[in-house]
């Protein structure tokens, strides 16, 4: 049985600034997301020019963020807005949902598009290999704060966390920040070092983070102001994420059919 180490939440504090762990996540996300980014854009042949990656992350930081965290208020926190409605800008108190930040990603991601006269899927087959950068540093995040436990378990790497109870749990934050973060980047940058055809990227994302997610969701404790929703066993995290995994799957096959009608 293993002890989660407790963190202050405050990584640095100077006078009234307090700089938050979750913060400092944040920007190491979008750090490594430049800079994954930057690497693809390298590549011969890709398109892109290094200095447009930089106006492309400020759409997609804006993305994140706004939808990330409207997201999780109206998927989960939708009580709280009416309770304190000024919790919705703090993002530094963790409360970020994934499926709202993809949606405003998505819609960042769109924008930046029409707005430079690129095919949308072109922005989002280069978006999509970074992506898990940001999703294992949000995941760490997660367990610095301690929070989105596990359900209880007997197994020797079962942790006990300080606003668990006493029995340890499933630390499942750190399974989602081995499958999504590592797990999936290692796939998608091999994936995209293969040239896959328009689309085929943003749908293995799709696809990938759907089974992950889905899977992990079996030992993570669900919301308790939520709990179970459909038969009493999916929780809302496998329900939002279903249409993902057929919608990768979908976009795979689009991508190689039309990539078949081409070449004959």
């Amino acid at each position: 049985m293993l002890r989660h180490p407790d963190f202050d939440p405050v990584a640095i504090s100077i006078g009234p600034l307090s700089i938050h762990w979750y913060g400092i996540m944040y920007l190491i996300a979008f750090a490594g997301c430049w800079f994954a980014a930057t690497r693809l854009a390298a590549r011969p042949g890709s398109g892109w020019k290094k200095e447009e990656i930089g106006d492309l992350l400020f759409y997609v930081a804006l993305g994140v963020v706004l939808g990330g965290r409207l997201g999780y208020m109206l998927f989960y926190g939708w009580t709280n807005i009416a309770d304190d409605p000024l919790s919705i800008l703090r993002v530094w108190e963790g409360g970020m949902s994934f499926h709202g930040g993809l949606i405003g990603v998505l819609l960042a991601m769109g924008i930046y598009a029409r707005n430079t006269g690129r095919g949308f899927f072109d922005v989002a087959d280069l978006v999509a290999p970074t992506v898990p950068i940001g999703l294992g540093a949000g995941r760490f995040g997660n367990f610095i704060n301690g929070e989105l436990w596990g359900h209880s378990t007997d197994l020797p790497w079962g942790m006990v966390f300080a606003n668990g109870g006493p029995l340890p749990r499933h630390p499942s934050m750190l399974y989602e920040f081995f499958l999504e973060g590592l797990v999936m980047f290692a796939v998608l940058w091999w994936y995209a070092g293969r040239r896959p055809p328009t689309m085929a990227i943003s749908g293995a994302f799709l696809l990938l983070y759907g089974v992950f997610r889905f899977a992990v969701e079996f030992v993570r404790e669900p919301d308790a102001h939520i709990g179970y929703l459909a038969l009493d066993w999916f929780t809302m995290g496998q329900l939002l994420t279903l249409p993902m995994i057929v919608a990768g799957a979908v976009l795979m096959a689009l991508a190689y059919r039309r990539a078949g009608a081409a070449v004959h």
